[in-house]
């Protein structure tokens, strides 16, 4: 071999090791969100009954973990069977939370209100995730708290396989549904409201879901049974969308479906799957209705198959949600707890999920991913972590806007003052409520009209009365930095350059 080809081989080698590791192109926009599971205490707290600043400590441990994968948005589920990890005037407190439902957590403070701010210090949004209709996660009802609505309602409730059930079909279920929603939203700082896939339950073989009462009283004449289960759905997600928005406009409302629609063997319309139940004939769910009408902000199928199962293909779903999505943000569901844990063997390839990640990427229509559940990464696989913060969350993104509120953010920014602190300088500003972030780079005597944030300096929450303290850490000797603030509805504003000598 002459000496020229080895060095081109050389080359070639150092080439191919160095791409390993190169990131691919990092969007600006994109959701990057993590579903954090507290129904039987899947992800937290680990256990009810550990005390306050252990869940606290655990709590942070998640926030972390994915603050440092540059992840935006987390997904707390906060009702998981008719309770609150909360205090509601409509639910008992979680046993999930404090280990015995009905207990209040040992604290004075409000442990969500902790939550979201802790959420927010990261730069992340926080999305309320509720179940709406299990009423309990098994038959035992002698843990439940009197002020459960299975004992405040027994006529609400349907047994149906191993739990029981709001019925559906009640305009008394949805009103209490309703007025769960419009407490959250009112007391709450949160950024979004989040359903995950339980509508109606999936069908167990053999067993009748017993709602054909609530059928004969408000079925239409005529309507057959599977399309009134679907009409109560369509009010349910009418009704929580309506409500969202007349109570705090900028708190969006995404839903999580089953990731098969439709099988294409039951309509030309749907997905080249043979998913064995359905979001729309199974659960009674049409989230193409949905965003079609316009009661989303987004919406997280969970395509939790590998990219070529041969019955329910992740490739293929994606690009059937991509081509049948309207009017909302599309964001893909991922299933990291199958990762080297599965009877599938694609999960074995730690190139599975980059995969997915990747196509999603290269799929116009989809704006980011969502994870389920936290601890998958957090437990194990640190070889494919490791890949992820390298290659695929290099650097920070922000969320996309709403897709209702396009444009610049145009609410007024007035520095009010500046003033040096023993941690930095803080910057203080006549009315910023309309902004939940603001960004920090660096820039020189001229303004730029945009400012990537490949430079970033760094992200803060943005608090209606304190000030925004610039850390000496971030700032070295730097005279002047650019702010861009990001509104309620994900906007940006245009870019306000401070110089930090005056």
């Amino acid at each position: 071999m002459n000496k020229h080809l080895c060095l081109a081989l050389l080359l070639s080698l150092m080439l191919g090791s160095c791409t390993v590791f190169r990131s691919i192109p990092q969007p600006e926009r994109e959701f990057r969100g993590f579903w954090v599971a507290t129904v039987v205490n899947i992800d937290w707290p680990k256990s009810g009954a550990d005390p306050i600043a252990k869940k606290k400590a655990d709590f942070l441990k998640i926030l972390d973990f994915y603050d440092r994968l540059n992840f935006n948005a987390a997904i707390v589920q906060v009702r998981t069977a008719g309770d609150a990890f909360y205090e509601s005037d409509y639910a008992p407190w979680s046993r999930f939370l404090t280990g015995e439902e009905g207990k209040a957590p040992d604290t004075d403070a409000s442990i969500l209100r902790w939550m979201i701010g802790e959420t927010h210090a990261r730069g992340m949004e926080f999305h309320a995730w509720l179940n709406p209709y299990r009423a309990t996660f098994d038959l035992n009802t002698d843990i439940l708290s009197p002020e459960h609505d299975y004992h405040l309602h027994p006529e609400w409730m349907l047994k149906y396989g191993k739990k029981y059930y709001y019925d559906p079909g009640l305009p008394e279920v949805r009103e209490r549904m309703v007025s769960v929603i419009d407490e959250l939203v009112a007391n709450f700082d949160i950024d979004a409201v989040h359903f995950d896939d339980y509508f109606y339950p999936y069908t167990i073989e053999g067993e009748v879901f017993g709602d054909s009462t609530s059928f004969e009283k408000y079925g239409s004449e005529g309507q057959a049974l599977e399309d009134w289960r679907r009409s109560n759905m369509d009010l349910l997600i009418k009704n929580s969308y309506e409500t969202i928005k007349a109570r705090k406009p900028w708190v969006q409302f995404g839903v999580s479906p089953f990731g098969v629609w439709k099988n294409r063997s039951t309509d030309p319309k749907g997905s080249d799957t043979q998913a064995g139940q359905t979001t729309f004939d199974n659960l009674y769910a049409d989230p193409i209705l949905w965003m079609e009408k316009g009661w989303l902000d987004y919406l997280v199928p969970q395509v939790y198959w590998s990219m070529d199962l041969p019955v329910a293909s992740h490739r293929k779903i994606t690009e059937w949600w991509a081509q049948n999505s309207t009017n909302s943000n599309l964001y893909i569901g991922n299933g990291p707890y199958k990762i080297r844990n599965n009877s599938d063997k694609a999960w074995d390839n730690k190139n599975e999920l980059p995969e997915q990640l990747r196509f999603a990427r290269n799929t116009r229509a989809v704006k980011g991913n969502v994870f389920f559940s936290a601890k998958s990464l957090m437990d194990d696989n640190a070889d494919l972590v490791k890949k992820l913060r390298r290659k695929y969350y290099r650097r920070e993104a922000l969320p996309p806007a709403s897709p209702w509120m396009q444009g610049p953010a145009s609410a007024p920014i007035v520095l009010s003052s500046i003033q040096k602190t023993n941690d930095g300088i803080a910057l203080s500003f006549e009315d910023v409520a309309p902004y939940r972030f603001v960004t920090v780079h660096p820039t020189g005597r001229k303004a730029k009209s945009h400012y990537s944030l490949k430079r970033m300096l760094a992200k803060f929450p943005v608090e209606n009365s304190g000030p925004i303290v610039l850390p000496k850490k971030i700032l070295g000797k730097r005279k002047r930095v650019a702010l861009i603030f990001i509104d309620r509805f994900g906007r940006t504003s245009e870019p306000k350059c401070i110089d930090l000598k005056e």
